[in-house]
């Protein structure tokens, strides 16, 4: 994670001093904000490789600042959340993060989650079934470039969602379980349960549908799971 620039942002100084000082001894470059609107400045302004949000903040909260930044931006969320209520989980997901953890962590598991988060997003990921571009109908994804276009419109996909379409659109017809999708997506150590499948699928529809009810790219098979037909 050498030379990759991150914003930290919580209102508790001591948890930003700890977590800098270990993400700086990786060799990451990292600029703090303390309240949400500070977070969203810094946001507008540069360009990070991720974002590590705490929920509670001053003047705005975690989910506000994820809302908005999603916005002008796809950047590695991860959220950091006081207390392990399932509500918080979601309402994330919904707002846009890629991931969450819950405080108390260990900062190895933070550092661990944040390097998957990046090597996912990483537009060099190189291989021979995982480049190229990929089309169905007005539908294109550059897989190199990490890049979603409807018609001559780009779409900004965070680097789960480009995942699960990505995925979707290389095995059309075949019908994924949200288990299976869990497992091939966030991996198979990640503590998070089949919603946070539902609520990707839910964003992912908002942006490529043009109806979400009704879609025409990705499917649900009741019962069964998610296909992209």
């Amino acid at each position: 994670m050498a030379g990759k620039r991150v914003l930290l942002v919580d209102d508790e100084k001591l948890i930003v001093k700890g977590i800098r000082f270990s993400l700086e001894q990786e060799e990451m470059r990292v600029d703090c904000a303390y309240d949400g609107e500070e977070a969203l400045e810094l946001a507008r302004k540069n360009q990070y490789d991720m974002i590590l949000l705490d929920v509670m903040l001053p003047k705005l909260t975690g989910f506000e600042v994820c809302q908005q930044i999603r916005e002008f931006s796809s950047v590695p969320i991860l959220m950091l959340t006081a207390k392990d209520d399932d509500m918080d989980k979601i309402l994330g997901l919904e707002y846009g993060a890629d991931d969450y953890i819950t405080k108390p962590f260990n900062i190895l598991e933070v550092k661990a989650r944040m390097k998957a988060i990046m090597r996912r997003a990483d537009p060099r990921k190189t291989g021979g079934n995982e480049t190229g571009v990929i089309q169905s109908r007005n539908m294109k994804l550059d897989c190199e470039g990490r890049r979603t276009y409807i018609g001559d419109r780009e779409i900004g996909l965070t680097a789960k969602e480009f995942e699960v379409l990505e995925l979707l659109m290389r095995n059309p017809d075949k019908v994924y379980s949200r288990e299976k999708l869990l497992k091939l997506v966030w991996g198979t150590d990640y503590p998070g349960d089949v919603r946070t499948v539902d609520v990707h699928i839910r964003r992912l529809r908002k942006k490529i549908e043009e109806n979400p009810e009704e879609p025409k790219y990705v499917h649900t098979k009741w019962g069964v799971g998610y296909y992209f037909l």
